[in-house]
C-alpha cells in the first residue's frame, strides 16, 4: 500500500497531520528525526514525506539523501540556499486540506515524471490520476479496469457522452501487456460511412477517386496495441459485417487490394447508445454485439457521483497550472452549488467550465456569484429589479399562465384551478399567489427538489423560481 511518512519530533503537529491525512483516505505513518533515515530505508512504498522544518540542517540532509522521494516541508521556512528538485513546497500552520491536496498532487506528478518506464505501479498511478474520485461508481470502474487490463478480452464501455469513456480505454491500454504498443482511437460517428472502411482497413492506390497512393488503415497502425472504436453504435450496418469478420478471423484486406493481412490488435469499443434496443430495431448486429460485449464497463454519469466534483475540480485546475495556463480555485459555497447541478455534459462540461473560469478569474477564488447563472444553486443575494411594480406583476402573471398551459398540455390535473368566478367575487392577488405556490410546490416535489429541473417544468428561469421560493418562503419539509 502506498504510504505517506510524517517526520517530526512535535507530537501535536504529527497528530494534526495524521488526522487530516486519515480523513483524506491516505495511509500514513510517522517517525522522529532520530530514526527517520532508517525508517525511510525500510519503506519501499513511500509516495511522499512530510518533514518538519524545525531543524533545517537535519531536514535538508534528509531531503538531499533521498533525492528520488518527493518531500513537503511543514511548519518552518527552510533556508533556501539549496535548491532541491524533490522539495515540492512548504505548508504553514494551520494546515488546510486544499493546500495539502495540491502539494500531494504535485508529488504524484513528481513520481510520474521521474519514473523511467511505465511499470504496473506507474500505470496504477496514472489510472488513479485520470479517474479521480472516491464514489462507489468510480471505484468500481477502477476495479474492473485492473481486472480486465492484463487479459486480451474485448471491452465495451457504456455511458453518456462526456463521462470519460476514452479515459477508461486509455487506462485499459496503459495497464495491459500492450502498453508499449500504440493506442489508436477512431470515432465511428465522425467519419462518413463511405469513408469508414478505408479509415479502418486502409486502401491501395487507385482504389477510388482521390486515392493517389496506398495508405495504412487504423488496424495496421494499431498493430501490437489497442484500437479504440468510439461511438460504435453509429457504425453503418454494412461496416458492422466487415468488422465482425476481422474480429472473428483476425484478417482483412485493404480497400481495392487483394492481399490478406493479419492483425494483432485488441479492441475496446464505446457507445452512449443502448445497443440492445438497436438490435431489436434492426440497427445493430446481435453477433457483433456479443463479440464486443465480452467485458462491459459502465462509465457513471457525473450527476451520480456528485461527491467527486471537488476532487475533479482540484485535478482539472492543477492540470491547467501544470500546462502553464491560468488556474482557478472555488470556495465552499461554489462547490456546493456545482454539486447540485445536473451536468448533462458530464466531466467534459465540468472541464470546459473550469477552463472558462480560469480565463475569467485567473488565480482567484470563485464564489457562487462568479458562476454562470445555470450553475448557481442555493442562496443567492437578491437582486433589486429596476422594472416598475406593474410590469413585474404582468411578467409574473405571464410566467404563471404559460407554466400552467404547459402543465395542462401534459395532462396534469390541478384541483384548485377553476374557470368559474364565484358570485361573491374573489381576491385575485391572493388566489393567484395560492395557485402559484401550489404549482411551484408540485413541480419541486416531482423533480425531487432540484430547482433547475423544476424551473424547466414550469417554463421559467431558474433564478426566477429561486426568487419566488424566497418570496413565498417555500422550503423543503
Amino acid at each position: 500500500m502506498k504510504e505517506i511518512l510524517i517526520i517530526s519530533d512535535n507530537e501535536v503537529r504529527k497528530n494534526n497531520l495524521n488526522v487530516i491525512l486519515t480523513f483524506m483516505g491516505e495511509a500514513c505513518s510517522h517517525s522522529e528525526y532520530q530514526h527517520c533515515v532508517k525508517t525511510i530505508e525500510t519503506k519501499p512504498n513511500l509516495v511522499t514525506v512530510l518533514i518538519d522544518g524545525e531543524i533545517p540542517e537535519l531536514a535538508e540532509d534528509v531531503i538531499e539523501k533521498f533525492h528520488s522521494i518527493p518531500f513537503i516541508n511543514i511548519g518552518f521556512q527552510l533556508s533556501g540556499e539549496k535548491n532541491f528538485k524533490n522539495l515540492l513546497g512548504s505548508l504553514f500552520e494551520p494546515v488546510t486540506m486544499p493546500a495539502l491536496t495540491e502539494l500531494l498532487n504535485k508529488c504524484q506528478d513528481f513520481h510520474r515524471l521521474n519514473t523511467p518506464a511505465l511499470s504496473s505501479n506507474a500505470g496504477k498511478t496514472r489510472l488513479f490520476r485520470s479517474l479521480v474520485g472516491k464514489s462507489e461508481g468510480i471505484q468500481e470502474v477502477r476495479s474492473l479496469i485492473e481486472q480486465v487490463a492484463p487479459t486480451e478480452a474485448n471491452v465495451l464501455i457504456l455511458g453518456e457522452s462526456g463521462t470519460g469513456k476514452e479515459v477508461i480505454a486509455r487506462n485499459i491500454h496503459y495497464m495491459s501487456k500492450r502498453q508499449k504498443g500504440p493506442f489508436i482511437p477512431v470515432n465511428c460517428g465522425a467519419i462518413p460511412g463511405e469513408l469508414l472502411e478505408s479509415e479502418l482497413f486502409g486502401h491501395e492506390k487507385g482504389a477510388f477517386t482521390g486515392a493517389i497512393g496506398s495508405r495504412k488503415g487504423r488496424f495496421e497502425l494499431a498493430e501490437g496495441g489497442t484500437l479504440f472504436l468510439d461511438e460504435i453504435g453509429d457504425m453503418p450496418l454494412q461496416m458492422q459485417v466487415k468488422l465482425l469478420r476481422v474480429l472473428q478471423e483476425r484478417i482483412f484486406e485493404r480497400v481495392g487490394g487483394t492481399k490478406t493481412l493479419s492483425c494483432d490488435v485488441r479492441i475496446v469499443a464505446a457507445t452512449h447508445r443502448n445497443l440492445e434496443n438497436m438490435i431489436n430495431d434492426g440497427k445493430f448486429r446481435e453477433d457483433l454485439f456479443y463479440r464486443l460485449n465480452v467485458f462491459p464497463i459502465e462509465s457513471p454519469a457525473l450527476r451520480d457521483r456528485a461527491p467527486d466534483i471537488p476532487l475533479l475540480l482540484q485535478e482539472l485546475a492543477h492540470r491547467l497550472e501544470n500546462d502553464n495556463e491560468n488556474t482557478v480555485r472555488f470556495n465552499d459555497e461554489a462547490l456546493r452549488s456545482l454539486m447540485s447541478h445536473h451536468w448533462p455534459g458530464n466531466v467534459r462540461e465540468l472541464s470546459n467550465l473550469v477552463e472558462r473560469l480560469a480565463i475569467l478569474y485567473p488565480t482567484k477564488v470563485v464564489g457562487i456569484k462568479e458562476l454562470p447563472l445555470k450553475y448557481q444553486y442555493g442562496d443567492i443575494p437578491k437582486a433589486v429589479s429596476s422594472l416598475p411594480e406593474e410590469q413585474q406583476e404582468r411578467e409574473a402573471l405571464n410566467e404563471l399562465f404559460v407554466s400552467q398551459q404547459d402543465i395542462e398540455a401534459e395532462g396534469a390535473q390541478v384541483g384548485m384551478l377553476s374557470t368559474a368566478l364565484p358570485s361573491d367575487g374573489v381576491n385575485l392577488k391572493e388566489y393567484l399567489s395560492e395557485l402559484e405556490i401550489n404549482l411551484i410546490t408540485q413541480a419541486l416535489d416531482q423533480q425531487d427538489w432540484v430547482v433547475a429541473r423544476a424551473a424547466d417544468q414550469l417554463g421559467m428561469r431558474r433564478t426566477t423560481l429561486v426568487e419566488k421560493m424566497r418570496k413565498y418562503e417555500i422550503v423543503r419539509g
